[in-house]
C-alpha cells in the first residue's frame, strides 16, 4: 500500500461556504435537488448503494455512496444519508487500523468511514452521524487519526454528478469542527461498548449502530461566517 499524492490544498472554510451555496443554488435554478441527481427519478430501491460501486475520486480515492432507508428504519423527515469514506492510501503507509475487518486485508473495499451526512426531503442536509465498525465494514481508525486527514477528504473528481459531488466535499470542509467533535464521541461510545459487550462492541452482537450524531442548521453555520 502505498500513500496517494495530495492533489490540491485544503478547502478554506470561507470557500467551502461559497461552495455549499453556490451547489445549492445551483441545484435550485435547475429544479433538480440533490437526491434526484443521485437516484433514480421513479424513486430508490432500498438499501442499494447509489451508485452501484460508490463514487470514488479518481486521484485520491475517497468515496461517497447514498442510499435510502425502509419506513420505519429511518427518521420521518430523512430522505436518504450519505456515508463518506477515506482510502487507506490517504492515511500514513503502514499504520495498523484499530479494528480490522473480519477479512483483513482480503476486504473488498480499504476503505475507512469519515462520516455519514443525512439529506431531508428537499434535498438540504439534516444531521451528520457517524457508525459502528460493521454498518460499512471498514477499517476502523481513531478519531484523532481521522481528524488529522479530514482535509484529505475529496470527492470533486468522481464520475458522478459535479454539483452532487463539490457539494459533499465542501460540506465536510465547512464542518470540519463539529465532524471532529462527532469522531471523538464515536470513540468513546465504541469504550462504552466494549465494556459491556467486548470484541463484539464493534459487530452486529452490538446491536448499535449509531454512536453519534448532531443536526444541522446550514442557515446559521453560513451566517456565523465572514463571507464579504
Amino acid at each position: 500500500m502505498t500513500t496517494a499524492t495530495v492533489t490540491k490544498a485544503p478547502m478554506s472554510p470561507k470557500d467551502a461556504a461559497l461552495t455549499v451555496i453556490e451547489t445549492i443554488t445551483q441545484m435550485a435554478q435547475d429544479q433538480k435537488p440533490l437526491m434526484l441527481r443521485v437516484v433514480p427519478e421513479d424513486g430508490a430501491t432500498f438499501w442499494t448503494h447509489y451508485p452501484k460501486n460508490d463514487a470514488r475520486d479518481k486521484f485520491c480515492k475517497s468515496r461517497w455512496y447514498y442510499h435510502v432507508h425502509a419506513p420505519g428504519n429511518r427518521d420521518k423527515d430523512e430522505h436518504g444519508h450519505f456515508h463518506l469514506f477515506l482510502h487507506r492510501t490517504q492515511l500514513p503507509e503502514g499504520l495498523e487500523p484499530k479494528v480490522w475487518p473480519p477479512q483483513g486485508e482480503d476486504a473488498r473495499a480499504h476503505v475507512t468511514h469519515l462520516i455519514s451526512l443525512s439529506i431531508d426531503n428537499n434535498g438540504i442536509p439534516r444531521s451528520w452521524f457517524t457508525v459502528n465498525r460493521f454498518v460499512t465494514n471498514e477499517f476502523l481508525y481513531p478519531a484523532d487519526v481521522m481528524i488529522e486527514h479530514l482535509p484529505d477528504f475529496d470527492v470533486d473528481h468522481t464520475k458522478e454528478d459535479d454539483l452532487v459531488n463539490r457539494f459533499v466535499t465542501a460540506m465536510v470542509a465547512l464542518y470540519r469542527d463539529e465532524i471532529a467533535v462527532l469522531l471523538r464521541e464515536r470513540d468513546v461510545r465504541h469504550a462504552e461498548l466494549v465494556a459491556e459487550f467486548g470484541d463484539d462492541a464493534y459487530n452486529t452482537a452490538s446491536g448499535v449502530e449509531v454512536l453519534s450524531q448532531a443536526p444541522i442548521d446550514l442557515d446559521t453555520k453560513l451566517n456565523s461566517l465572514d463571507l464579504d
